[in-house]
């Protein structure tokens, strides 16, 4: 018993068990979605549309308009138009009929190997619908030829269905189910879905628990496996797509209605505050569609302070609700808890054996202990900062306000000093918002404070006159000082006009006329350039360029860039390479000669 306890207290962080269902609210959601279709544009949302709704035991209006519309949307040349009117048809019932001219051989046509397997599995139930002839033994082997090429959990959900209904042996089937319920993504350690989505993760496990009654054997997932899908199908209960929301019905239909598993959810049904004055919690234990599940034991594990972890309710029974045994009750304040948060471990026992419920223990709902706060211990006051003279101090009642107005300078601070116990058992507690407002009682500027915790059972708040003027502005003058204490678990938040109090404030220091703000205007920078130096006349420096008669240097300068000229107008770049080194020696030679001379005159 105690090892059972102390797993029950673990596993409260990791509850697996479905904390929702499908309410009635979801169901008129649900149903919204369905009849948002009509009037039907196309046979497959005319399906989904009726069938949703039987799903969910609404009655569907004007069935007969509804038949002949069906009817006329059908296309015979096409296997999913055939199968889409014929569910419809079936759903709808009442001698709603599809004319069936010519779909024999469109439909045998479609089952052939290597042909998509949903084309098969349309086309198998079309015939069936239709009452038309069906060869079973090629149905089956164009199945086994097509999830060769196609082993998806989309093809396999589908075949489940389809082996479900053939007749022969479905064990190799059958034994498919846990290798395809293997390739399931966990998400959170509390999910299980199919990468392909809602749509494929319902139509795999209707499927499975469909070939499963054929076999008269569970099917091979483990209890947490069922109970992580359930959670999945319960998180996407707010679908408004008409296709997945049609199968999303029919899988927890399944998973509420079966011979082998039936998953448990425990939901908390009254409001999550917990006080004195509303001292009772309710759950509600249910399949996922909110009904009962027959009679059960309901017991608290336990109940575990978020705040600490301190555990301080053990095996503490609910009592069934006389008018609605789903319900259960349980009178959490009479063990005293403190104010706080609370996770609470719930069971749940079926008086009359049944294996098929899951997620029986482990279950978890929170609940918030609420408490009336009281302030006590007041003392407001003005003392010097250097501590020269004692402080002093008002003590003051809450709600009451100081009767005299306090008056502090820039060489004193004020201090206010409070606890927070709670009206009914008179213990210490702290408040996450604990703040002084002061309101300059002529302009209306509020400056806001933190009043910080001195300890477990007192607060103590001192604020620096002189240091904090920049927060006032420097203005002098009469101010209004509140305490305000608010916190999630307090019903009573307080907000106290305490007292009135004269601040005097050193003068501002004085801005520099020269100051100017971040963004204003600058004065224009004017750049003076230095004058250009006086240059000589163009022909004197074009003269310069010109090589002179006889000087050997100019007349190597001028070969070369004569042989520049030939290399754009006809010679290519190795020719000129060539030509180049004879040039360059000589050139090499009285540039070498004019350098020195240069550096000789220097």
């Amino acid at each position: 018993t105690s090892i059972l306890y102390l797993f029950a207290i673990a596993v409260l962080g990791q509850a697996l068990t479905p904390s929702t269902y499908l309410t009635t609210v979801d169901v008129a959601r649900l149903k919204s979605v369905f009849e948002a279709a009509q009037p039907f544009t196309d046979v497959a949302n005319a399906h989904y549309s009726i069938l949703g709704l039987k799903l969910l035991g609404a009655t569907i209006s004007n069935s007969q308009e509804a038949c002949k519309k069906v009817t006329s949307l059908v296309d015979g040349n096409s296997v999913a138009s055939l199968y889409h009117a014929s569910e419809a048809a079936k759903a709808l019932g009442g001698g709603c009929k599809i004319s069936a001219g010519g779909a024999q051989q469109v439909l045998n046509n479609a089952i052939k190997d290597g042909a998509p397997v949903v084309d098969i599995f349309q086309a198998y139930f079309a015939l069936k619908n239709l009452g038309l002839s069906v060869d079973n033994a090629k149905v089956t082997a164009a199945l086994t030829e097509s999830l060769k090429k196609d082993d998806s959990p989309t093809s396999y959900g589908y075949a489940f269905i389809m082996t479900s209904d053939l007749p022969g042996d479905a064990k190799k089937m059958f034994d498919s189910i846990e290798d395809i319920i293997a390739q399931a993504d966990e998400v959170d350690e509390k999910y299980l879905q199919f990468e392909a989505g809602l749509f494929t993760t319902s139509l795999v496990i209707d499927g499975a628990y469909k070939l499963a009654d054929k076999q008269k054997k569970a099917p091979t997932m483990s209890d947490d496996k069922v109970v992580k899908f359930a959670n999945y199908f319960l998180s996407r209960k707010h679908v408004h797509q008409l296709k997945a929301a049609c199968q999303l019905v029919s899988a927890i239909k399944t998973l509420t209605d079966n011979k082998y598993h039936i998953p448990v959810a425990v939901t908390l049904s009254s409001s999550v505050d917990v006080s004195a004055a509303a001292p009772t919690i309710k759950v509600k234990v249910t399949n996922l569609l909110g009904g009962s599940v027959g009679s059960l034991s309901v017991m608290a594990d336990s109940a575990k302070r978020d705040s600490d972890g301190v555990v301080f309710l053990s095996k503490k029974p609910f009592t069934v609700d006389k008018k609605d045994s789903s319900l259960f009750e349980l009178d959490f304040m009479q063990a005293k808890p403190a104010c706080g948060f609370y996770k609470i471990a719930v069971s749940a026992k079926p008086q009359k054996e049944d294996k098929r419920l899951l997620g029986t223990t482990g279950a978890a709902v929170e609940v918030k202990v609420t408490t009336q706060v009281a302030v006590e211990n007041v003392e407001i006051g003005v003392a010097d900062k250097d501590q020269s003279t004692a402080a002093r101090t008002t003590k003051l009642q809450h709600p009451g306000k100081s009767s005299s107005a306090l008056e502090a300078d820039y060489h004193q601070k004020v201090i206010i000093k409070f606890s927070l116990k709670e009206k009914t058992s008179g213990k210490s507690l702290s408040a996450h918002q604990t703040f002084v407002k002061l309101t300059n009682q002529k302009t209306d500027q509020e400056i806001m404070f933190v009043a910080e915790g001195e300890s477990a059972s007192s607060n103590k708040f001192e604020l620096d006159i002189g240091s904090n003027a920049a927060r006032f502005g420097h203005l002098s003058g009469k101010y209004s000082v509140e305490l305000i204490i608010g916190d999630a678990v307090i019903e009573n938040p307080v907000q106290w006009y305490m007292a009135d109090i004269v601040l005097t404030f050193p003068e501002a220091p004085a801005k520099p006329e020269s100051s100017q703000g971040l963004y204003s205007k600058r004065p224009e920078i004017k750049h003076l350039f230095r004058e250009a130096e006086k240059r000589p006349p163009a022909v004197v420096s074009t003269g310069f360029h010109c090589p002179l008669p006889g000087s050997t240097r100019y007349s190597i300068f001028s070969a070369i860039f004569v042989l520049y000229y030939f290399y754009w107008v006809k010679l290519n770049m190795f020719e000129t390479v060539r030509y180049l080194g004879f040039l360059g020696v000589p050139t090499f030679i009285f540039g070498n000669r004019l350098l020195s001379g240069i550096a000789s005159q220097r």
